[in-house]
């Protein structure tokens, strides 16, 4: 399994200013090969400063969805930490 990426993310209005919420399509690679799946994910900044991310599925998955957000969070983690979210 394997996060190819995220496609059509945008970000939505939110009238609170540490959580930040987007929608998108994310391009999964399973051993059939890759599925576009629509995903919700928010990141919320903690007063600590921590980022933590949050990944809601909107379509069914069909496989275990354990590691799959795991990898997720990362990639999305590591999107942000880039800079390359949308504003």
């Amino acid at each position: 399994m394997k996060i190819n990426t995220i496609k059509d993310m945008i970000r939505k209005d939110v009238p609170i200013y540490y959580r930040i919420l987007y929608t998108g399509v994310a391009v999964i690679e399973f051993n059939n090969g890759p599925a576009d799946y629509r995903i919700d994910f928010s990141i919320e900044i903690k007063p600590t400063g921590h980022r933590e991310v949050n990944v809601n599925f909107i379509d069914a998955i069909d496989y275990p969805l354990v590691p799959v957000t795991k990898e997720l969070k990362q990639y999305i983690s590591d999107l942000d930490s880039a800079g390359q979210l949308p504003d």
